[in-house]
């Protein structure tokens, strides 16, 4: 470990000094613009699945590619993106993803068919290590409470504009075609460009020494990769099909070669000793297992149900949105802030164990009350507030916080990671047995609230670093 300490002396550097008043609130405003540049690419995209199919003469299933491969490429850049930042410095890696952006939306504009369309969506996937890189760039410049309070506006919009983003894609693709969407986000990643060249101080002093590790991250974005594609495809070909099981054994082998890679690396991407840590696999864990029983639940399971016309309440889609996603997601844009401007004073591991056991309680509730439409929209809104207020805020603060001081940007861009493989392992369970019955919503809605009992598990098992008082 003296290695390690002689690497974190040697890049520690000039300590950059702390933004107040005006320029603090510039910060977060140039933060806040960046990582809808991600966001928006994600959520505006589902209501136009259907008129790109139609433009473009292919099915939705092909259609639907645009933006499964968005989010498979922002898993695999949260990760090399953000850590490849401890080299660079995070305004220069900030500015790179975003040229990759800004490419692969001209190429989205332009393209006349699929392939170039995918390839600009591939391009356009680097900007998903914007959430963990603005959450660095915010620990380093602000105090602590202001630190906070920027986490829970930037964590406000890890969900989406409270679903207005939705409404407004919707609008844009019957007035001016699927196109227009991407014109759109193109000229807020020319804003939120402008606002980080303005608004965030020069810092190109590297925070760990030595190169980046390439074979490492190869191999685990390798891992990621066919993780999320096992629990994309299994609900559908069968958990243990020979198609699933391939890909799943062969994720295995790409960990298993990363981790041995790791051990043997004198830079690694992360150190195995502080990937074995109760500073950072709980944190990991606590975000999938979360993740997967509140989007199994609110995202996938009561949305079917509310549609349902033989068990459920038989609205449509729109209805359901409204009635079951939108205010909840409204309720967490106006707590989130909140809990982050008081996590450093009431304690964001305390605040994250709070949330995650209300959680629970409201997941019991809502399988309890599931055939009472009005008790479930209540119970809905005051998820969406606990989750994503609570929950995701302390998620996303104590991902930096805690990450390894020789690589600071390591456990954020794991952390980033996670999210999508809790939503897919959540999605994906449920799925399975989702199938119309009474016992199939029923048993869904068990295993969410289960996972969401794991997810506790996991933060019962986090430990601030030396020194912190979380």
């Amino acid at each position: 470990m003296a290695s390690n300490e002689v690497r974190e002396a040697e890049a520690a550097g000039p300590t950059l000094p702390q933004l107040k008043g005006k320029k603090a609130t510039a910060l977060v405003t140039a933060m806040t613009l960046l990582v809808l540049v991600p966001q928006l690419s994600s959520t505006m995209f589902a209501p136009a699945i259907p008129s790109i199919a139609e433009s473009l003469d292919i099915t939705t299933a092909l259609a639907s590619q645009v933006l499964s491969l968005f989010l498979l490429t922002g898993a695999i850049a949260g990760v090399v993106l953000t850590r490849w930042s401890d080299y660079l410095g995070q305004r220069r890696t900030i500015f790179i993803l975003l040229a990759a952006f800004g490419v692969g939306s001209l190429l989205c504009i332009w393209s006349p068919n699929l392939t170039l369309l995918l390839i600009g969506r591939a391009l356009q996937g680097a900007a998903s290590a914007a959430f963990p890189l603005s959450f660095i760039v915010l620990k380093k410049l602000l105090a602590p409470k202001t630190f906070g309070l920027a986490v829970g506006t930037l964590t406000a919009i890890n969900g989406g504009v409270a679903g207005v983003d939705a409404y407004f894609s919707g609008l844009l693709v019957e007035s001016f075609g699927f196109r227009s969407i991407f014109v759109v986000i193109f000229l807020v990643a020319i804003a939120a460009t402008i606002a980080v060249r303005v608004c965030v101080p020069e810092d190109n002093h590297a925070t760990a020494t030595g190169k980046m590790d390439w074979w490492g991250a190869s191999t685990l974005s390798l891992g990621l990769l066919l993780l999320i594609a096992y629990l994309g495809q299994a609900p559908t070909a069968g958990w243990v099909s020979a198609v699933s099981l391939g890909c799943l054994f062969a994720a295995v082998a790409a960990f298993v070669a990363f981790w041995n890679i790791e051990k043997r690396r004198s830079f690694p991407l992360i150190e195995t000793a502080h990937l074995r840590s109760r500073h950072v696999w709980p944190v990991i864990a606590t975000t999938i297992f979360s993740l997967a029983g509140f989007v199994g639940a609110g995202g996938y399971t009561i949305v079917l149900l509310s549609q349902d016309a033989n068990i459920g309440y038989g609205m449509d889609a729109a209805q359901s949105a409204l009635m079951y996603i939108v205010p909840g997601a409204l309720a967490g844009v106006l707590v989130s802030p909140l809990v982050g401007s008081v996590a450093h004073k009431f304690g964001w591991l305390r605040l994250l164990r709070s949330g995650l056991a209300l959680t629970i309680l409201l997941l019991v509730s809502v399988t309890l009350l599931r055939h009472n439409p009005t008790a479930i929209f209540f119970l809905m809104l005051l998820l969406g507030a606990v989750f994503t207020g609570i929950v995701l805020t302390n998620l996303n603060g104590l991902g930096v916080l805690l990450s390894p001081d020789d690589a600071p940007s390591a456990l954020p861009g794991l952390n980033s990671a996670s999210f999508g493989i809790g939503a897919g392992l959540g999605i994906g369970v449920v799925a399975s047995f989702v199938n119309g019955t009474e016992s199939g919503y029923v048993t869904a809605m068990w295993l969410s609230a289960g996972f969401a009992v794991l997810g506790l598990v996991a933060s019962l098992c986090i430990t601030p670093k030396a020194g912190q008082k979380l």
